[in-house]
């Protein structure tokens, strides 16, 4: 599935050169940093030559060659106005810092930038990826937990964190809890997890047992998303419940929370950085407004 959405969203951005100093006077976008961009243009756009334009600057970590990208954005087609795909009412995309991945024109925008900024693209149609002229906005969100430190009670394992936010979760001591335990790290100052969400993560897991590695989004493809319900384990979906986006949590999960491993039964440690989150009123909210028609000819 990310390899099919990274093949879209690229099928649509591999246009014409761009760059993030080109103004587009013609759209003008609104909307602050938590809330989805309206784009405002008279359609149909005329669109002959890609552009970039910084909508602000990020004020988080710059971007870094090889590193994770995780983006929300929003795209439209600039001869009717009328929305082809969006991120911001169900997860952002993660991809990795390079142009094969995020295609040549999304690259040379994002590169130099940092989290939290927002880009604005103007892309023309060409016959060979895209019948359609495209206008897109994109969010460029935090791949780590960023907030205020909480101190972690006693008979926790410690947790150290690496330049660019990976953590490392010393070998636990002692005997492990009987129950669910939930420690927020860091505390986030975005928007409550409510039950049934679908958030995305970055992670990292160890065995209370002898402090083996569990698993690491980390070593992996980067941050992912899933649904709070079925299929996680039932003490991951408890403990991120009530929690804020920008957090990281550690969980202690014993096997009567879904602590299981394979074959094997054992307490598992996480430690998870809340990212970004969907509940499900924003999508009932997200799913009446697109329901509602919007004058021909125009967008936003």
């Amino acid at each position: 599935m990310r390899r099919l959405l990274v093949a879209t969203l690229a099928a649509v951005l591999m246009l014409a050169g761009c760059t993030p100093d080109a103004p587009a006077p013609q759209v003008r976008v609104t909307g602050d940093a938590t809330a989805e961009p309206v784009l405002d243009y008279t359609a149909p756009l005329d669109i002959t030559t890609a552009d970039a334009e910084l909508v602000w600057a990020g004020d988080g970590p710059k971007l870094e060659d090889d590193g994770p990208v995780l983006l929300d954005y929003r795209l439209e087609k600039a001869t009717d106005g009328s929305l082809v795909e969006e991120t911001y009412t169900t997860v952002p995309k993660p991809f990795t810092m390079t142009p094969e991945i995020l295609s040549e024109d999304l690259y040379d925008a994002l590169s130099g930038e940092s989290v939290g900024a927002r880009i604005l693209l103007l892309l023309p149609a060409t016959s060979d990826t895209s019948s359609f002229a495209s206008v897109m906005v994109v969010d460029v969100l935090p791949t780590r937990a960023a907030g205020e430190a909480v101190p972690p009670r006693e008979g926790l394992p410690p947790v150290t964190l690496a330049q660019d936010g990976e953590p490392t979760i010393a070998a636990p001591q002692g005997e492990p809890p009987s129950s669910l335990v939930v420690q927020a790290l860091i505390k986030g100052d975005g928007v409550q997890v409510e039950e049934g969400a679908t958030v995305t993560v970055q992670f990292a897991g160890v065995r209370w047992l002898d402090g083996s590695v569990y698993d690491s989004s980390w070593t992996q493809a980067g941050p992912m998303s899933f649904d709070l319900g079925a299929g996680v384990l039932p003490g991951l979906a408890e403990g991120l419940v009530e929690q804020t986006v920008g957090s990281q949590v550690m969980l202690v999960i014993p096997p009567a929370s879904g602590g299981a491993v394979g074959a094997e039964t054992d307490t598992l440690v996480l430690v998870v950085d809340l990212l970004a989150a969907s509940n499900p009123a924003d999508a009932d909210a997200a799913a009446a407004a697109e329901a509602t028609p919007t004058p021909t000819g125009e967008a936003g």
